[in-house]
């Protein structure tokens, strides 16, 4: 009788703990969260990006970014979202087989915040050796010297 007594005065004090800390948590205010929706698509045609990966990472006051991380994928239109993101600076990379990836921090700040990513097709690689018909040469600029010219 003396132990039923025991474990029965046991249990209750062990409920009361959990209760008081479960009430404990209740009065703390909880940290604000966001929902955030991606579209990606690509930047010359507007038409959507399926199987994108959205990573997203988490930025400390001191610009550097929390290990770890999320990766979304996009689905068939382009989309994605994610839900419970705190309040703070994100940092959002994206992904694409085909595309420049796509990087840049955000500061969240709102309960629902709308992306649109567009991404850009590889530029080809510049050559100094090659002609670039689009820039415009400078007209005070002198021409080279010619090379097979007799000197004077």
């Amino acid at each position: 009788m003396r132990t039923i007594k025991i474990w029965t005065l046991a249990g209750l004090l062990s409920a009361s703990a959990l209760l008081g800390t479960a009430l404990a948590q209740k009065d703390e205010p909880e940290e604000p969260t966001a929902i955030l929706n991606f579209l990606v698509v690509k930047d010359d045609n507007g038409k959507p990006i399926r199987s994108a990966a959205v990573i997203m990472h988490p930025v400390n006051s001191h610009g550097k970014q929390s290990r770890g991380g999320l990766e979304l994928k996009t689905d068939a239109d382009g989309k994605t979202s994610f839900e419970g993101v705190p309040y703070g600076t994100l940092r959002v990379q994206v992904l694409a087989s085909g595309f420049q990836t796509f990087g840049e921090d955000y500061d969240i700040d709102k309960p629902k915040v709308d992306f649109t990513i567009k991404l850009k097709r590889p530029q080809g690689q510049y050559s100094i050796y090659q002609d670039h018909p689009a820039e415009k040469k400078d007209d005070k600029t002198p021409a080279p010297p010619d090379p097979n010219a007799k000197p004077q």
